[in-house]
């Protein structure tokens, strides 16, 4: 069977600005899909181009078998597309607005509630709310449920989760997996890493480059140090200390932490962990906790980066 999307060699550029450069891989049928990476990275172009609103300068991409550019037409009614912005109607209704992305693809909202309902159910005590009135998640419930009415056999999602609390974007992602469960095929960009882990595999890109593409389980294991979590009171200064270490790889702040990734590959971690707390306590972090730790994405997404003159490479 023929992946659900493919993409060779595809590249973009507004003016001086390189959007995307050289990206191929395909995602496959059923698959949730996660293109991780920060604002500017290329994920927005990336989507724009599979959902045919954009024409690549260079390479080929198709979507279901069909060519972005010259089957644009018979793939839009195939496809849904959740941009980043909430782009529904401010001041239609919830109903209206749904009413609406029905009749632009020929149907109606009873002939797709099926398809929509575990997720329309929830707002439609709001049928009659506008929707500019609606709370972040309800407005991304409701952007959701629009497209998805028409049944679309794969959904394109741009950061559907940007600017809502956090107990809505978990509700969100168990609304993606049940989709995912029907067989749908999902492609989700996000530039949280947490997000990943959600994904069956995940692409990361930077600067329109893709650096990796793996299980989010896999990607870890890019990681080509040994990792360090060191805990102290003044974590700004112990930062700064850590990089001063002559040994150390990469040295950043993760949460109320900092994660030290060291060169010597060779050294048992707890001789490195030793030497690291002893290091600390000589500039005088008293209270210092070292231990070595199993690297995740956010750790192989910075060392694939490299430093902002090698991304640039």
């Amino acid at each position: 069977m023929t992946a659900a999307v493919t993409l060779s060699g595809v590249s973009r550029r507004f003016g001086e600005t390189t959007a995307l450069d050289d990206i191929t891989f395909d995602v496959r049928h059923a698959e949730l899909f996660g293109l991780v990476g920060p604002d500017g990275g290329g994920k927005t172009t990336l989507f724009r181009i599979l959902t045919t609103l954009l024409v690549p300068d260079t390479g080929t991409a198709t979507v279901l078998g069909l060519d972005v550019v010259r089957d644009m037409w018979a793939l839009r009614t195939r496809v849904g597309y959740m941009p980043g912005r909430f782009s529904l109607y401010p001041d239609l209704s919830v109903e209206e607005n749904l009413s609406f992305f029905a009749s632009v693809f020929g149907t109606t909202i009873e002939a797709g509630y099926d398809v929509v309902a575990p997720i329309y159910r929830q707002i439609e005590p709001f049928r009659d709310r506008r929707a500019g009135a609606l709370s972040g998640g309800m407005k991304q419930k409701l952007a959701l449920s629009c497209a998805l009415i028409h049944r679309p056999d794969i959904l394109f999602l741009d950061e559907p989760t940007t600017g809502v609390d956090a107990v809505s974007r978990r509700e969100f992602w168990d609304l993606l997996e049940a989709l995912k469960a029907s067989g749908l095929t999902i492609v989700v960009a996000t530039p949280y890493m947490d997000e990943a882990d959600r994904c069956d595999r995940v692409g990361l890109i930077q600067r329109g480059r893709m650096l990796a593409i793996d299980r989010p389980g896999a990607i870890g294991t890019r990681y080509p140090f040994p990792l360090f979590s060191v805990r102290a009171r003044d974590r700004y200064a112990l930062i700064r200390t850590l990089r001063a270490h002559p040994h150390a790889a990469s040295v950043f702040p993760f949460g109320d932490t900092v994660h030290h990734g060291d060169r010597r590959v060779d050294m048992i971690p707890s001789a490195i962990a030793d030497d690291l707390r002893a290091f600390a306590q000589r500039h005088g972090f008293a209270d210092v906790r070292v231990t070595a730790i199993a690297p995740g994405i956010e750790d192989a997404f910075m060392a694939l980066m490299g430093t902002p003159e090698d991304a640039t490479a």
